[in-house]
């Protein structure tokens, strides 16, 4: 169980790793005549249209190739819209505190300025303080739905109002759409602009950085601003077009990380509309039920109901002197990988657990039992805690000082010493 609340590992079927293994893939090269690769150009077609339906947006990019830079994409394609109708002048992007981090990079790398919101006592965004927020210089709200607490902002529809109101655009960061699948499509509750992580929602490995991809879907006002080229179908035959005049230009070289496409296009086939759906379902099924399990020992500052993820605080366990690094290294004794630990930065000690939605009722147990277990432990012999991991090849290490002085040679002795 890898319970990375935000970034988790989901199930990959080794059926999509083969077919994007298959020889007429590999074998492939970007710089080959467009009717050698009509295979390659059909599928990345039909992703498209795939994606198009699932989040209910009137077109997408598949260049981008990680979620951050998707959200840069989203950004410069609202800058040169805003640019287009000569208003320059809005600069601003609302950004709550429940948003992902990269978040303001990606308003600050365009130019924009980003504008913190602070969630309410729900976790949410709070229609009457986006209201005092808004103004004209107002250029998007940049939405992480669900949010980092795991939490659906369920006044969506007069969120994304004000904003439109106001003349600016909604942005939705879409990497936790793991918990939207069959059951909101973002374009039709007002939706602007989103980006999806291919490589969290459907399915492709994605440990140790990459491969990614990030591709971003835009409503129809917008849809000559996204990255050329793009692939267009013509009586049965498929091409690559740069013909857009407002395009914001290329944003990769070539088309994007295609071996991700062949892993996410086999996933959306091989399980259907319904099946999408069950994979939210699940995902928000093993969330709720983790979280009543953890909640018995640990706090939950918004109990939610929550959707794919929660976040549980370590705070209680201070009183003991421990905190909750001492958690997430003592889980690895019990043959557990820890959460994300210290996001969002909202939540004191704030441990982020996300089940996914393949996970047995007995792993959701066993990971709760472990929980349980840490408390105790805590409050009885908190230096067991402050020693861990025990267990483990490599015990503790001094990241702080790792970081400051790194040592870069692995037998100890550098050559030319």
């Amino acid at each position: 169980m890898y319970p990375l609340g935000s970034c988790t590992m989901k199930y990959n079927p080794l059926m999509n790793e083969e077919l994007a293994g298959l020889e007429g893939f590999t074998g492939l090269h970007p710089g080959q005549a467009a009717d050698d690769v009509q295979g390659a150009l059909r599928l990345m077609h039909e992703l498209e249209r795939d994606l198009c339906e699932i989040c209910g947006m009137s077109a997408f990019t598949l260049q981008p190739v990680a979620g951050a830079h998707g959200e840069l994409t989203g950004m410069m394609i609202a800058r040169d819209w805003f640019r287009d109708r000569g208003e320059d002048g809005r600069r601003t992007v609302i950004v709550p505190d429940s948003a992902h981090g990269t978040n303001p990079a990606s308003v600050v790398s365009c130019g924009f300025a980003p504008k913190v919101l602070s969630s309410d006592e729900r976790g949410m965004v709070k229609p009457e303080t986006l209201r005092e927020a808004v103004g004209d210089d107002t250029a998007v709200l940049m939405l992480t739905l669900p949010n980092t607490l795991g939490i659906f902002e369920r006044d969506i529809a007069e969120i994304v109002r004000i904003v439109h109101e106001a003349g600016g655009l909604v942005y939705m960061d879409g990497a936790n759409m793991n918990a939207l699948l069959g059951i909101v499509r973002p374009g039709l509750v007002g939706i602007d602009i989103m980006h999806l992580n291919l490589h969290k929602t459907f399915s492709t490995p994605h440990g140790g950085g990459g491969p990614g991809s990030g591709p971003v879907g835009v409503r129809e006002h917008l849809a000559d601003f996204l990255p050329v080229p793009r692939v267009v179908e013509e009586k049965g035959r498929f091409r690559l077009s740069n013909d857009s005049e407002k395009t914001i230009g290329s944003v990769h070289r070539w088309y994007g990380n295609f071996n991700v496409f062949v892993k996410a296009w086999a996933y959306i086939r091989r399980l259907g509309g319904r099946g999408l759906r069950e994979v939210s379902e699940n995902a928000i099924l093993n969330a709720n039920y983790l979280m009543t399990l953890v909640s018995g020992h640990y706090g939950v500052p918004y109990p939610g109901p929550c959707m794919h993820e929660f976040v549980a605080t370590g705070s209680g366990l201070k009183k003991h002197g421990v905190k909750t690094l001492d958690i997430a290294k003592r889980l690895l004794d019990y043959g557990l990988h820890a959460p994300t630990v210290y996001f969002p930065l909202i939540v004191e000690e704030a441990l982020m657990i996300e089940p996914v939605e393949t996970e047995k009722k007995e792993a959701l147990d066993n990971f709760a039992a472990a929980m349980a277990a840490i408390a105790r432990e805590a409050a009885e012999n908190p230096d067991l805690l402050h020693d861990a991991p025990v267990s483990t090849p490599v015990r503790r290490l001094d990241e702080a000082g790792a970081a400051r002085n790194p040592d870069l040679c692995w037998s100890g002795e550098c050559a030319g010493d």
